[in-house]
């Protein structure tokens, strides 16, 4: 089976844990059953594997998101980069051009895309592969995975089917409802559209080339940012005239917002967190080091984080967006390849970081031009090479980098960094791989 997981967006609702590099998919509030916490991108991925261990996974994702997807599942996932964002029918032309192009993937081959982020059992993944074999038999163009409403949703677009049947020709779409008339779509039978579909890889490959002016995957790739941003619905679903829906009535929530996330938490508070006894439905997330005390709070959510502090009613936790977009400060925590990286201190002229390498991973070999920079090493091993001469370093060691030298740190043993960067202007962009 071919999946494409979509993995796009900032996840901004789900502020301060997210931001444009962490993005919600990539916070780790899921408690396992050996007690750690794992993503949604590392649940998603662990039930699909689970359900079929030949699974072959493709993640449409941007560049930022990168590390953080190599962090959590490894580099043998299959990724297809978009270089800049431009919605969904563009992400999903080029990941269906990379499994083509790069991986071989022929015309005849069934292909399913759905969201990497939605909270769902082991009987939705059995429903993706039922919905790749209607694709392979070709039952319609687009065979469409319509879940069963629980309530009236003014969240979702609605599917209506010609029939009541397990599998039906799909009637028409409608765009997000007000309640009143979410009822009514419900009461006739009409489904939500959780944006999960398949299709003959040649499908949306033709589609691709009659919309887009392209050769193969690379052409795709160099004119990507000069696309229209565009949905899939929009340049595709609305103009097809074949398409099929197969019901799903198992659970599948969309984590999208505060409010809905809390709802499948494991327990009501993470990290350092302090209740008193009059508290009632109250969800505590802290990342801080720092202890978080809540007293007599009843349907709220806090949530602390290096990028802020969130204080919340329950529902009002849906509308934050607006209020986030409005926040403009640097990046204060990140996942990275190697590890991870923390801002402890950012002021005109210096920015400290902590960063920590896990055991037997490095950083890229690189430069900066504009800035210089000093490790010092508060824990564990590891090998620093400047300008191609090596030193290993341990706790209490100093290594000075000024700027334009080549350098690099491989960790032995986990190793946690100070990095203390010092210039007129410090940015992400300048720095240059070797």
């Amino acid at each position: 089976m071919q999946i494409i997981l979509l993995s796009g967006g900032s996840g901004k609702r789900l502020w301060p844990l997210s931001n444009d590099v962490r993005s919600k998919q990539f916070i780790k509030l899921f408690k396992t059953e050996d007690g750690n916490y794992e993503s949604m991108v590392q649940r998603v991925y662990c039930q699909l594997r689970a359900v079929d261990p030949d699974v072959k996974v493709t993640i449409a994702t941007s560049e930022t998101q990168l590390s953080a997807i190599h962090n959590q599942l490894g580099t043998a996932v299959g990724v297809s980069i978009e270089p800049c964002r431009r919605d969904t029918f563009p992400a999903i032309a080029l990941a269906t051009a990379y499994l083509h192009d790069r991986m071989g993937v022929q015309a005849d081959e069934p292909v399913v895309v759905c969201p990497v982020d939605p909270y769902v059992e082991a009987d939705y993944f059995r429903a993706l592969k039922q919905l790749s074999d209607l694709a392979e038999q070709g039952i319609a163009n687009l065979t469409l995975m319509g879940m069963e409403p629980t309530y009236p949703s003014e969240k979702y677009g609605y599917i209506i089917p010609e029939t009541a049947d397990p599998v039906s020709r799909v009637k028409t779409f409608k765009e997000k409802p007000t309640e009143a008339v979410a009822q009514r779509y419900i009461e006739a039978g009409a489904l939500w559209n959780g944006g999960v579909f398949a299709y003959k890889l040649g499908y949306v490959l033709n589609r691709a080339h009659e919309l887009i002016d392209f050769s193969d995957y690379e052409d795709l790739f160099s004119k990507y940012a000069d696309l229209k941003k565009i949905s899939f619905d929009y340049a595709v679903v609305e103009h097809e005239t074949d398409i099929a829906v197969m019901r799903f009535q198992g659970l599948w929530k969309d984590l999208g917002t505060w409010n809905t996330l809390t709802e499948v938490m494991a327990e009501p508070a993470m990290g350092k967190v302090l209740m008193d006894d009059h508290c009632q439905n109250l969800h505590v997330i802290n990342e801080l080091d720092v202890p978080v005390l809540c007293m007599g709070l009843k349907n709220m959510i806090v949530s602390a984080s290096a990028e802020g502090i969130l204080v919340s009613d329950n529902e009002r936790s849906s509308h934050i967006k607006p209020y986030v977009d409005g926040i403009d400060q640097e990046i204060m925590f990140a996942e990275k390849s190697w590890g991870s990286y923390r801002v402890l201190d950012a002021q005109k002229g210096s920015l400290t970081i902590k960063a920590i390498l896990h055991a037997g991973h490095a950083m890229n070999y690189h430069s900066h031009e504009r800035r210089d920079e000093v490790w010092t090493v508060l824990a564990g091993e590891g090998v620093a090479t400047v300008d191609g001469v090596e030193r290993c370093i341990t706790a209490g060691d100093v290594v000075s980098l000024p700027a334009g030298c080549k350098h690099t740190v491989r960790a032995i043993s986990d190793l946690t960094l100070m990095e203390v960067q010092i210039g007129e202007e410090i940015r992400v962009e300048d720095k240059r791989l070797y």
